[in-house]
C-alpha cells in the first residue's frame, strides 16, 4: 500500500506513525513537544511538532487522522506536487496551533494539544476546492456525499462543537483554523497563478 502513495503523504505518514511509536516505548524523547497554552510551558517549536503527537490512550485518534492523510494528501499531492503538499500541510498545522492559543487564551484552556487534525482538515479542505464533485463516503453514513458539501457540513458541525462545547477534549476551533489556513494559502497561491 505504501508504495502506491505519493512521496510527501507518505513521508508525513511513516513519520506521524513513527513518533507515535517513540510516544509508546520512549515517550521523554518526545516530551515538551505537546502544544502548551501561552505562558503554560509554550516553546515556539510546539506550532509544529504538537501534530506528529497524538493521545497514546486512543487508537482511533491517530487512526482517523493517518486515514484523513492519505484520503487526501495522495490526491492534493498528485494536483499540485510534493513540494506544494509540505507547505500546504505546514501552514496548516501553524494556523490550527495559532487558532488554538488563541481559543485558549480566551477560554482558559490549560491543557496541551496534540494530534494532527488542523494538517488533515487543511487537506479536506484543499481537495474539496480541487476535486468539489468527488464523492466521500463515510463508514457510518453510507450515502456518497460531494467533497464540497462534505466539507462545508463538517466545518459546521466543528464550528458547531466548538462553540456549544460539544465532545470536550477535541479542538475544533483548531480543526477550523486550519481550513483557514490552507484556504488563505490556496487563495494565495491562485491569485499568483492568474499574475
Amino acid at each position: 500500500m505504501l508504495d502506491i502513495l505519493r512521496p510527501a503523504t507518505r513521508t508525513l505518514l511513516l513519520v506521524t506513525i513513527g513518533v507515535f511509536v517513540v510516544q509508546w516505548f520512549a515517550p521523554q524523547l518526545v516530551r515538551g513537544w505537546e502544544l502548551w497554552p501561552l505562558g503554560g510551558g509554550f516553546h515556539w517549536w510546539q506550532l509544529i511538532t504538537y501534530a506528529l503527537l497524538h493521545d497514546r490512550t486512543n487508537i482511533y485518534h491517530i487512526a482517523f487522522n493517518m486515514i484523513g492523510l492519505v484520503s487526501f494528501g495522495s490526491a492534493v499531492e498528485s494536483y499540485w506536487g510534493e513540494q506544494r503538499l509540505y507547505v500546504l500541510y505546514l501552514v496548516s498545522v501553524v494556523a490550527a496551533a495559532l487558532t488554538q492559543l488563541a481559543t485558549g487564551y480566551f477560554t482558559g484552556i490549560e491543557a496541551p494539544t496534540v494530534g494532527a487534525s488542523g494538517g488533515v482538515f487543511g487537506l479536506l479542505l484543499a481537495f474539496a476546492i480541487m476535486f468539489p464533485e468527488s464523492r466521500i463516503m463515510l463508514m457510518f453514513i453510507p450515502v456518497p456525499i460531494p467533497a464540497r458539501i462534505f466539507a462545508v457540513l463538517y466545518a459546521a458541525l466543528e464550528l458547531y462543537q466548538g462553540v456549544t462545547n460539544t465532545d470536550s477534549g477535541v479542538a475544533h476551533f483548531a480543526h477550523l483554523g486550519g481550513m483557514l489556513g490552507a484556504a488563505i494559502l490556496i487563495l494565495r497561491w491562485r491569485s499568483a497563478g492568474r499574475r
